[in-house]
C-alpha cells in the first residue's frame, strides 16, 4: 500500500515502514529546506550577495557605516528624479523591506514609489531603522564574548561532547537498522 501512494514525502514513507517494522524511530532523515518568505537576499548593489562583492552588512557592523551603505544602496533604476514613479520589485531595497518591514509599511512603500509620492531615501530609512534595531541585539549578546574569549571555548567543548554522544547514538542505530551491529 505504501509502494502505491505517490503523494507521501520521504520521510512520511521511512516514518510509515519504521512504525510497521516495531522501530518507532526515523534514522537519518532527509534535511528540508527552511525558507523565509524571502529565501534569497540581494547585496546592496543588486547583485548576489557576497563579501568579495563588498556589499554586504555584518551582523555587528558600526552603525555609522550601515547608515552609509544603507543610504547609498542602489534603487529602482527607472527613478531618475524623484518625480519619476517606480516600481518596487524592481528595486533591491525592497527585498530588504519584504524582510525588515511590517505589511502597512510594503504598502506605503509600493503607494509612493508608483506615484512618485516618496523618494529613495525616504524608502530606505524604515530599512535603515529595522536594521540598527537588529543589530543592537547582536551586539549586546556578544559583548560577553568579545570580552572573555574563553567562554566560547568552553561552549564549543561543551557542544563537541553532546555531539560526540548523539553521534555514537545514531551510528549505533545505523548499524543496527544496517544489520552491522557485531556486539
Amino acid at each position: 500500500m505504501l509502494d502505491s501512494e505517490q503523494s507521501l514525502t520521504l520521510g512520511d514513507r521511512e516514518r510509515l515502514y519504521g512504525y510497521l517494522e516495531g522501530r518507532h524511530r526515523l534514522i537519518l532523515t532527509e534535511p528540508e529546506a527552511l525558507l523565509t518568505e524571502a529565501a534569497k537576499m540581494p547585496g546592496l548593489d543588486g547583485q548576489k550577495m557576497s563579501k568579495s562583492y563588498g556589499n554586504t552588512i555584518a551582523l555587528r557592523e558600526a552603525p555609522e557605516s550601515v547608515t552609509k551603505k544603507v543610504r547609498t544602496m542602489r534603487t529602482d533604476p527607472a527613478r531618475v528624479r524623484r518625480t519619476d514613479p517606480g516600481e518596487p520589485t524592481r528595486c533591491p531595497v525592497w527585498a530588504f523591506h519584504q524582510v525588515y518591514t511590517d505589511p502597512a509599511c510594503h504598502e506605503w512603500v509600493v503607494n509612493g514609489c508608483r506615484n512618485a509620492t516618496i523618494g529613495c531615501l525616504e524608502c530606505k530609512q524604515p530599512v535603515l531603522e529595522a536594521i540598527l534595531k537588529e543589530q543592537e541585539g547582536f551586539c549586546e549578546r556578544a559583548q560577553p564574548y568579545l570580552d572573555d574569549p574563553s567562554l566560547v571555548k568552553a561552549i564549543i567543548a561543551d557542544g563537541c561532547d553532546k555531539a560526540r554522544k548523539v553521534a555514537q547514538e545514531t551510528l549505533r542505530d545505523v548499524r543496527e537498522a544496517m544489520g552491522l551491529d557485531y556486539t
